[in-house]
């Protein structure tokens, strides 16, 4: 059974920092990318930034771009997502998820595969 957990969230106030962490069991955690998401409420879950199998290629939405930084330890099975120069529009509930394949490919990753999300509050 794959369980994947979020953590890190919480309020900060607008051009602050935050860094999520996402641990995940019960999958060969570098056998797969690995995804950020996010869904404000009212809005689709829209995803934040992927990264592949070894780390090797990394996307960013664009409205992230140069402001946040997706990396991961696959001897700790966990992922991380680091959050500079907040915006009151990052405020969503973000999530982690265990990409389709070990490469970033845009597909929408299994049902399965998601956390449960941590929340991001940011305060103008």
């Amino acid at each position: 059974q794959v369980q994947v957990v979020e953590s890190g969230g919480g309020l900060v106030q607008a051009g602050g920092s935050l860094r999520l962490s996402c641990t995940v069991s019960g999958l060969r955690f570098d056998g797969y990318a690995m995804g950020w998401f996010r869904q404000a409420p009212g809005k689709e879950r829209e995803r934040v930034s992927c990264i592949s199998w070894n780390g090797g290629r990394k996307i960013y939405a664009d409205s992230v771009k140069g402001r946040f930084t997706i990396y991961r330890d696959n001897a700790k099975n966990t992922l991380y997502l680091q959050m500079n120069s907040l915006k009151p529009e990052d405020t969503a509930m973000y999530y982690c998820a265990a990409e389709l394949r070990d490469y970033c490919s845009g597909s929408r990753p299994p049902t399965g595969r998601w956390g449960q999300g941590t929340q991001v509050t940011v305060s103008s």
